[in-house]
């Protein structure tokens, strides 16, 4: 089963400094039909005005992947770690028994970038948490996918989740191709740049596509994209 859903099909909201779009219910926007995606419960489409940002609040039991896009993002939180994370670069927080962060565009510039919260596991509930980021230059996954946070054990060059599930990207040149394995699991892809067919089923730029109960799926590049995609149970 292969879902697509547009960009203008999404939730949303408009706070001035954030201009933000959401895959699944969020804040105030609410739809029954999309609350989460197997263990996927958040996937936020975001625009952060230069000089603004997230003041200092509290997570627990979340694990948070923020893949930029444009810009930086500068974290600082209650166990003390700061980093700037840049475009193309990807950071996560485990937030388990609980933590503040707060998260600023200190550039001068429109930052842009794709905030993705997943479920950790049932055993792995009320872990420490934590924080780390990592650069993952593109040409490291032109037509191949690059492992970018994971749980599983032997993604060793991931950045670490406590959950059953991996956040890859791929960039592909228009015309080409690149297969996924699935064995059934469920995925949700968003093409940050480009337009291009899941197993012939057209996805535009910012589009999501949910994807359930296949073994594989083969992503062709209509245009030269940029493709992040989450595997979860």
């Amino acid at each position: 089963m292969i879902d697509v859903r547009s960009f203008d099909s999404l939730g949303g909201a408009d706070h001035g400094w954030l201009k933000a779009k959401h895959h699944f219910s969020f804040a105030s926007y609410h739809d029954p039909a999309r609350m989460h995606w197997g263990n996927i419960r958040v996937w936020n489409d975001d625009k952060i005005a230069a000089q603004t940002g997230f003041p200092p609040h509290p997570h627990d039991n979340m694990e948070i992947v923020t893949y930029v896009r444009k810009g930086a993002i500068t974290h600082k939180d209650s166990l003390g770690n700061e980093g700037r994370t840049e475009a193309g670069d990807v950071q996560v927080m485990s937030a388990g028994t609980g933590i503040r962060h707060a998260e600023y565009n200190q550039e001068d510039e429109e930052t842009t970038l794709f905030q993705i919260w997943i479920l950790p596991d049932r055993e792995k509930l009320n872990q420490p948490p934590s924080w780390g980021a990592k650069p993952f230059p593109k040409s490291d996954r032109a037509g191949s996918w690059a492992v970018l946070a994971s749980g599983r054990d032997g993604d060793s060059d991931a950045l670490r989740i406590n959950a059953d599930a991996r956040v890859v990207g791929a960039t592909i040149k228009a015309g080409e191709s690149l297969d996924y394995e699935l064995g059934g699991r469920n995925a949700y892809l968003v093409p940050a740049i480009g337009s291009v067919e899941v197993n012939g089923e057209f996805a535009n730029a910012r589009d999501g596509v949910a994807v359930a109960e296949l073994d594989s799926i083969t992503i062709e590049a209509l245009e030269d994209s940029e493709i992040v995609l989450v595997e979860t149970a």
